[in-house]
């Protein structure tokens, strides 16, 4: 089964969509969102607190309670998750997993504590990865740092570290709609077993597709939802049209 999953990047307690992780717009409520997505037949939600600014932590949390609560589908809430603490919060929060991203680069063993301390399963590894001309490289700070990391075999490390699922984030093609990256996608599939949710870049049913052949168990997408340039529903029927089995749900148009 492939699942199409909404992205909620939230800032200041807004719902918000950039271009490669920068000249964000304001695109609502993200409960209202979020609530409307599960409703509308969204396999899961990623909602991520991208300002990871202290004094909206609470708001985030609460919001993360009334999502799990409205949308009555698997919530994946992240951003700023910097120690067990904060990992529990949001699960506690009503998270179903949680993504860690930075401060598993920072401190590897991190993953693997937390996938000990809570299970593989709500561990979700996010990579945000960058062409740099001989590979892909990973980077941290919400984008704005470049590491030694390449992204194929930081995969793999994060899956022996037990990570649970992995989210691959073309940093290249975030906002674009040129796309998802699938070389990326499919070297990074042929090297790790755990699910792979991809993210950045789709603009076209087409790409949706594309993903799942290069071998995606998720695709996602932000503002070609928020701003209704395509539906849930269309992206499932594509992927049932290609023979891809999806969720069936009751689906709003």
């Amino acid at each position: 089964m492939r699942r199409v999953i909404p992205v909620l990047d939230v800032q200041q307690g807004r719902l918000v969509k950039g271009m490669q992780f920068g000249d964000l717009q304001d695109a609502g409520d993200p409960v209202a969102a979020g609530c409307l997505y599960g409703e509308m037949g969204a396999d899961a939600l990623i909602v991520l607190n991208i300002g990871s600014d202290p004094a909206y932590h609470d708001q985030f949390l609460d919001q993360v309670s009334r999502l799990a609560a409205c949308c009555q589908v698997p919530v994946i809430a992240g951003g700023g998750v910097k120690d067990e603490t904060s990992f529990g919060d949001l699960l506690e929060a009503g998270a179903t997993a949680v993504s860690v991203a930075s401060a598993a680069i920072r401190d590897p063993g991190f993953v693997e504590r937390l996938a000990k301390e809570f299970g593989s399963d709500q561990v979700l590894a996010s990579v945000d990865a960058r062409w740099a001309g001989t590979g892909w490289r990973v980077h941290t700070d919400g984008g704005r740092r470049s590491t030694e990391l390449y992204a194929i075999e930081w995969c793999q490390r994060l899956q022996s570290l037990g990570a649970g699922q992995l989210m691959l984030v073309s940093m290249d093609r975030d906002g674009t709609g040129a796309g998802f990256d699938t070389d990326l996608v499919r070297y990074v599939v042929e090297k790790v077993e755990v699910p792979v949710i991809v993210a950045g870049g789709a603009g076209r049913l087409e790409d949706f597709v594309d993903a799942c052949k290069a071998g995606a168990s998720a695709v996602t997408a932000a503002s070609l939802f928020h701003f209704r340039s395509l539906t849930i529903h269309e992206v499932k029927d594509a992927l049932c049209q290609e023979g891809f089995g999806v969720v069936e749900q009751d689906l709003l148009s």
